[in-house]
């Protein structure tokens, strides 16, 4: 027998607000996160906007001296975890630690240290290199530095699975607690890569937008007929997952249950996802299947959605594929319309999403849907916030190497 999974607290750093109530505000508002690029002078470059997070100070949730040896990334994976235990109103204190794990993913990592050591070594010699250069740039410090903030012994690993980061470490966080190897994990993604060289390497590669500079909170147009790239965004999200067992008898509030969890591979190229859509279309009836559902169960669908042509087209091959009939029952929207596109992030920020989704019965829109394409007919509530009882969801990512994952969410009963 394994144990029931239940999410318990939230924690949303995102470009459309700070805090689980800020960024559900701005969702169902139907807010856009997305303007012109400050991080850097973005001036020359083919993409000139992002999905920033605006006003966030380090010092509000890490100490300066430590804050200062961490990059952007780790500083936004431990502020998530910091209000996701507030959230979860856990006192630390009287939790066994070496019964709470860490499985925190990034996609890229320490970036934005990698590009200022990298002017320093040309610019000022070697010997002028940090030494917490390296500590600063693997991917696995938000993870490490979580764990050791926290104080948290149990499992903690970081998985590296493109844009699927944060949904496969949340899946796999999951699995911990059903095998009786954790009673608390906390997991998710994070990511800060508003940098010249990922900006730079996406837009030559033609993922990113580049026709919307001047018009950059229409830029993220999941869905919509003229999508033409996706807008890169940063942030972290991280829930508290529980058994039931064990938030039960702290008296926790419940979001949800995450009942299933799946993954496939596509095996088919580097970058672009195989338009047959089948190992996407297996992932959905896997995530079903393993939460013991029926397919007719489902009511909404969190979308990868990142607002470029092929993936649109996979996505909703792969949903007509997988629940054939009922697709066209389906509830499906895209939070990147508002937020971008966190990579590594996306998975956990969206499952926050999701979560709020079933507790409140409010699905976010897909803003900016104003041109219906002809080989996309399904249900992508455009552009206004819906209230709508759901109480079966799945939230869906996909990434870079043919990594497919998805999770789904029930209402606790």
């Amino acid at each position: 027998m394994t144990n029931r999974v239940v999410i318990t607290g939230l924690g949303a750093i995102s470009p459309i607000g700070i805090g689980k109530d800020a960024f559900w505000q701005g969702l169902v508002a139907g807010k856009s996160g997305i303007d012109k690029i400050t991080h850097f002078d973005a001036s020359d470059f083919k993409a000139q906007i992002a999905a920033e997070v605006k006003d966030f100070k380090a010092a509000d949730f890490i100490d300066k001296k430590e804050a200062r040896r961490m990059d952007r990334y780790t500083q936004f994976a431990i502020a998530a975890t910091k209000l996701a235990f507030e959230d979860a109103k856990m006192d630390l204190s009287k939790e066994d630690k070496e019964r709470i794990g860490v499985f925190i993913g990034s996609g890229i990592g320490g970036i934005e240290t990698l590009h200022d050591q990298y002017k320093v070594i040309f610019e000022k010699g070697p010997s002028r290199v940090s030494p917490f250069c390296v500590p600063m740039m693997i991917s696995n410090m938000a993870a490490g530095m979580t764990s050791i903030t926290f104080g948290l012994q149990g499992p903690s690993i970081c998985p590296v699975t493109a844009c699927a980061t944060g949904t496969n470490a949340i899946g796999d966080a999951m699995r911990v607690i059903q095998r009786g190897e954790a009673d608390v994990m906390v997991a998710g993604g994070t990511e800060a890569c508003i940098s010249p060289l990922p900006v730079a390497g996406f837009a030559s590669m033609k993922a990113l937008c580049t026709d919307m500079n001047d018009n950059p909170q229409k830029a993220s147009r999941p869905f919509d007929k003229n999508r033409s790239g996706f807008i890169m965004g940063e942030g972290s999200g991280v829930v508290v997952l529980e058994s039931y067992e064990h938030a039960v008898a702290r008296g926790a509030e419940i979001y949800a249950e995450l009942a299933g969890y799946a993954m496939t591979s596509d095996a088919y190229h580097m970058t672009s996802p195989d338009p047959d859509a089948k190992q996407p279309a297996r992932c959905f009836v896997n995530v079903v299947k393993d939460a013991g559902l029926e397919m007719t169960d489902v009511d909404y669908i969190n979308a990868h959605g990142t607002s470029t042509q092929l993936n649109e087209k996979t996505e909703t091959n792969a949903i007509k594929r997988a629940f054939g009939d009922h697709a066209y029952k389906l509830a499906i929207s895209s939070n990147k319309s508002m937020i971008g596109h966190l990579l590594g992030a996306a998975g956990g920020i969206e499952c926050i999403a999701t979560a709020l989704t079933i507790k409140n019965g409010i699905i976010p829109p897909t803003i900016n849907y104003e041109t219906p394409d002809e080989e996309l007919d399904l249900d992508y509530v455009p552009n206004v916030a819906r209230k709508q009882d759901v109480n079966v969801a799945i939230s869906n990512s996909l990434g870079f190497g043919g990594h497919n994952a998805t999770i789904l969410l029930k209402k606790i009963k």
